[in-house]
């Protein structure tokens, strides 16, 4: 999979409604059988531009070309795409079966071709008890399986999907999460999925285009976004609970000073030479070490715990440094409570420095 073979190229993407720009001339290239996520917070774009790709939306300005063709004008219907929305949209007078062949008779497709695809699309997704059923007598994980296979059987070679599990109780999400890779995996279709749940990002994506205020953040695959966030916007935003931030001064000599932290930025990998400057350091909770384990670390920390969240296999603990809470991620068996001293430590190497002005990396 390299993008020297695209399947989708967005070129200078502009959409304003009257005076909002909403998407800002964007540029994003999908790689054949690639499986894109658009992530970010309400508002920031990202089903504004699934929607321009799937030609639901005329756009202000730039192209889009799907398979090597310009699409930006094309009808949706003659872009080679099937589309998953939020809600079902399922007709309540159809069977399942009804259901995944309505598109394709009204295509004109042969009786013999439309009984093949639907029997592929039922079995990929093991939906075939369900075919004689209608919508009301399935569950909420069902039915959205239908959806995708709606979309299945128009044998196309994009799918986009907007925000699908959203409806969907936190074990439904979790189950047919898995099934989405699983039929990214079996199918090998290039795949755009919408959503604003960084575990779904997290899971599904090749790579991960985080976006605010229309415009992309940073494009790059889960380990990279995760390990090295391109500015302070991205660091925030991924990892439950958020990364941990001081603000602070950083010397020529790569030191950092801030309330209550004075240490050297031994290990840290910064993208050129440490410029002296106001910076926002930042430490993610499962990055500090506790108790015991703080000894062996290059920076420690006295803290007091102000609260305990016990999660079963994790526990996570806010704690009190010299005036300002941190999160810190612990085992789930640790036996701890709300006001006891805690002995905390870190590894600068594993930190993340941002320019405090411009917010970018460091």
């Amino acid at each position: 999979m390299t993008t020297s073979d695209p399947s989708i190229e967005i070129k200078n993407l502009h959409l304003s409604f009257g005076a909002v720009q909403v998407l800002k001339d964007l540029n994003l290239t999908i790689a054949k059988g690639e499986f894109l996520v658009l992530l970010g917070s309400s508002g920031c774009g990202k089903s504004t531009l699934l929607n321009c790709i799937a030609g639901l939306l005329d756009v202000t300005d730039g192209q889009i070309w799907i398979g090597g063709k310009n699409v930006t004008w094309a009808e949706p219907s003659e872009r080679g795409i099937g589309m998953v929305f939020q809600s079902y949209a399922l007709y309540p007078q159809m069977t399942v079966e009804g259901n995944l062949s309505f598109g394709l008779k009204n295509a004109g497709m042969s009786k013999a071709e439309i009984a093949q695809r639907v029997a592929r699309a039922a079995e990929v997704l093991q939906i075939e008890p369900l075919l004689k059923r209608k919508p009301a007598a399935l569950s909420g994980g069902q039915r959205q399986r239908v959806a995708i296979g709606r979309a299945l059987v128009r044998d196309v070679d994009v799918f986009l999907f907007d925000e699908p599990l959203s409806n969907l109780d936190a074990k439904l999400r979790a189950d047919l999460r898995v099934e989405i890779k699983q039929l990214h995996q079996t199918l090998g279709n290039t795949m755009i999925y919408v959503t604003h749940d960084q575990i779904e990002a997290m899971t599904l994506a090749d790579r991960i285009a985080i976006m605010r205020s229309g415009l992309v953040q940073q494009l790059a695959s889960p380990h990279e976004i995760y390990n090295r966030p391109s500015n302070l916007y991205v660091a925030g935003f991924i990892g439950s609970p958020t990364m941990n931030f001081f603000e602070g001064q950083l010397d020529g000599a790569g030191h950092f000073t801030g309330t209550g932290v004075d240490f050297a930025t031994t290990g840290y990998d910064f993208a050129g030479p440490a410029t002296a400057g106001p910076v926002v350091l930042g430490i993610r909770p499962e990055h500090i070490a506790a108790m015991e384990a703080a000894a062996a670390m290059p920076v420690r920390l006295d803290s007091r715990v102000e609260l305990v969240e016990p999660l079963g296999s994790d526990t996570l603990v806010r704690v009190n440094v010299a005036g300002r809470s941190l999160w810190v991620r612990l085992d789930g068996q640790v036996q701890i409570r709300s006001g006891d001293p805690l002995a905390i430590g870190f590894d600068p190497a594993l930190t993340h420095i941002f320019d405090k002005t411009t917010e970018t990396r460091l």
